[in-house]
């Protein structure tokens, strides 16, 4: 199984269509599909735009743009699946949605076909043991925006086997991507330091130590990051944000994992960052 010619991917947004992106660059075939063919379709434009742009800075050429688009096919139906020797669940941050999603490809997949996961707080442990495939179950956390980052945690629950790990490990590289093995815990490793500091950052804002630009200014300048953490939490998502940290303070039951209140008021108002239109900040 480490020799993975066809992956499918379940869910077109962000990360979904990323995923697919990577994939198809390194020459292999991508089934992608979702709930409707309007998402299908913005994904894929999201990815012939993204292609585009690597032709305009001369990173790829127009005939390797057209290859990797020609290996691209978008389904709304999970039938298109079953040619996958591996498929990714890329769907909204939502437990009972992944479960969902986890039983219904239990049904069409071959028994040795491989699923993973793309969640970023979920516990692969127990996604895994709502299917019938727990031990060929592993969690493929990539980072947004996939085609740029390099990092993927490869995330084994208590039932993955070596040969799904070793298969996922494979993958990765494939992609020319480094992978990190992580145990099974809420928010793995990357998230589990990277989003309570955001959420400490809305602590900051609002209790008006410096404005938000400041206080951004301050860790790209004082940390040396590429993004400040308020732009960062309008990147990902201030409600995916807050749904991590509600999974953390559930899982830990420590006061320290306390969503910041500024947070959870953004997120009532609907500003949830870039995709809104308004976070932190004005788009």
């Amino acid at each position: 199984m480490n020799n993975i010619q066809t992956v499918g991917i379940i869910g077109s947004g962000t990360m979904g269509n990323g995923i697919a992106q990577a994939c198809a660059c390194s020459g292999i075939r991508v089934v992608l599909v979702d709930v409707s063919q309007a998402a299908l379709d913005k994904g894929l434009a999201t990815v012939a735009a993204s292609l585009e742009r690597l032709v305009k800075k001369e990173k790829i050429s127009a005939t390797e743009r057209a290859a990797a688009l020609a290996l691209i096919q978008g389904s709304t139906q999970y039938d298109a699946l079953k040619s996958a020797q591996l498929v990714i669940e890329a769907a909204t941050e939502n437990e009972a949605l992944k479960i969902s999603i986890l039983q219904q490809l239990d049904a069409l997949l071959a028994p040795e076909v491989i699923v993973a996961t793309n969640t970023s707080s979920i516990s692969i442990t127990k996604l895994a043991a709502a299917t019938q495939r727990a031990d060929r179950f592993v969690g493929m956390h990539f980072f947004n925006p996939v085609p740029l980052m390099a990092l993927v945690e490869i995330i084994r629950g208590l039932q993955t086997s070596d040969a799904t790990h070793a298969a996922a490990v494979a993958l990765v590289e494939k992609l020319g991507k480094t992978p990190i093995t992580v145990k099974n815990a809420p928010g793995f490793v990357v998230n589990r330091i990277l989003v309570p500091m955001i959420n400490e950052a809305f602590f900051v804002l609002a209790e008006g130590v410096a404005s938000a630009e400041e206080i951004d200014a301050g860790m790209k300048l004082g940390t040396n990051q590429p993004l400040g953490p308020l732009a960062l939490a309008d990147l990902v998502g201030l409600d995916v944000c807050l749904a991590v940290m509600n999974v953390y303070m559930s899982e830990f039951n420590d006061g320290k994992y306390r969503p910041a209140p500024l947070l959870k008021e953004l997120v009532a108002a609907g500003y949830l960052g870039r995709k809104t239109g308004r976070g932190v900040y004005r788009y």
